[in-house]
């Protein structure tokens, strides 16, 4: 692999020596390119067309590259049941050659564990078919629906949620009927916010997405759209400046990013961000939490601080959904709860994502914190700070009518 072309320098760390220089890499804003692909130019390379025509999509070119286990050959191999293995060059350069447990390759390559699944795991753990008065358009919470508007991605995370219907390979397939889903939105004015998702919704030429966001702008009740999507991280490249001009028109516009490990903020990544923000949209960051990527408070601590430089807030840190296949990196709650004492008090409060399980089968998110109210009456409050100090708020008076 090329040594990389562009490099900031660490910030200082607090973590153990031993600890030091990895935790040095992923705070780094580091450029792989082109890595894995020496012969390719600069102009290919950074053509977003040629990153999706070049994903890696077999065995084949898994083994090219990496050295892999048994264990991730044998789930390559029923992969193809299940979801579809796409990797883009961008995001396949941060994979690590000869280390199964690098927590990019985690991520993306296929485990025989995907084909394995417990009683507790659902093909559609947040229960989104059953909340689907059109094809493709999810209406759970009362102000704000879910536009199901693709079910491709640039790259397959094993994890995935929709994995049901995304890449094509899953048990279902997904029919958007795009009429019936702006009809029904333009017929119910409690409908004021849309997020598109999918699949990812960039993956939609400029003029197919403008066509979408200008059919809900001209919906009067509909007061901001939001795009989830990883193609920032998965292919930079696609966030042109023409891209950002033409979002730039349908504001209120927001967007989130999906980003686990700091690692994954490369320097390409960070300059797509900045366009967008720049461009006025506002963005934030949803994680996942993954057994071996991001389940201790030293690396999460290290991703909210650099997602902070590219200009994301910290939005949620999800606990891993009850999806078929996912129990290699499902982490305990009580962890995702440690990892939010280690932040609270140690950090920027503004860094801190709200840690949420979505309730399975249909019962949306759940805050979950640590612990910080001890007791309670009509009286006093008595709470705990994160150094484990108490103190006591008096509660005010509540006079008769």
């Amino acid at each position: 692999m090329n040594a990389p072309a562009l490099e900031e320098q660490p910030a200082a760390s607090t973590a153990p020596a031993a600890d030091k220089a990895a935790l040095g890499h992923t705070r780094a804003f580091t450029s792989l390119a082109p890595g894995y692909w020496p012969e390719v130019p600069p102009e290919q390379w950074n053509d977003w067309k040629w990153q999706l025509k070049n994903r890696v999509t077999s065995l084949a070119q898994l083994e090219q590259h990496l050295v892999l286990t048994p264990n991730e050959r044998a789930g390559v191999l029923v992969a193809g049941s299940k979801l579809s293995l796409a990797v883009t060059p961008h995001f396949f350069n941060l994979i690590e050659r000869d280390n199964p447990d690098c927590p990019i390759r985690r991520q993306v390559v296929p485990r025989f564990e995907e084909s394995l699944t417990t009683p507790f795991e659902m093909a559609d753990p947040c229960g989104e078919d059953s909340h689907m008065p059109v094809p493709g358009l999810v209406h759970r919470y009362p102000d704000r629906v879910l536009f199901l508007v693709t079910d491709r991605c640039a790259s397959y995370c094993r994890y995935c949620t929709r994995s049901r219907v995304v890449s094509g390979a899953g048990e279902q397939e997904l029919h958007t009927n795009f009429e019936e889903a702006l009809h029904y939105i333009e017929t119910h004015p409690e409908v004021r916010d849309v997020l598109l998702s999918g699949g990812d919704p960039l993956l939609f030429s400029d003029d197919k997405l403008e066509g979408l966001l200008s059919r809900l702008r001209a919906i009067e009740h509909v007061e901001f759209i939001r795009i989830g999507s990883r193609v920032p991280i998965f292919l930079p490249q696609r966030i042109t400046p023409a891209l950002c001009a033409m979002l730039q028109k349908y504001h209120p516009l927001w967007m989130s990013v999906h980003v686990n490990h700091p690692r994954e903020l490369t320097l390409e990544v960070k300059a797509a961000l900045e366009r967008l923000a720049n461009s006025g949209v506002p963005l934030g960051n949803q994680s996942v939490l993954l057994r071996g990527v991001n389940d201790n408070a030293e690396t999460m601590r290290a991703l909210i601080h650099k997602l902070l430089r590219c200009r994301v807030r910290p939005y949620y840190l999800y606990q891993l959904d009850l999806i078929k296949g996912s129990s290699h990196l499902q982490v305990p709650v009580s962890k995702g709860i440690e990892i939010i004492e280690g932040l609270r008090g140690h950090t920027t409060g503004y860094a801190i994502p709200q840690y949420v399980i979505d309730a399975p089968g249909g019962g949306g998110k759940v805050p979950v914190n640590p612990n910080y109210l001890i007791y309670h009456d009509q009286e006093k409050v008595v709470i705990r700070n994160y150094e484990g100090r108490v103190f006591e708020y008096p509660e005010p008076a509540v006079s008769a009518p």
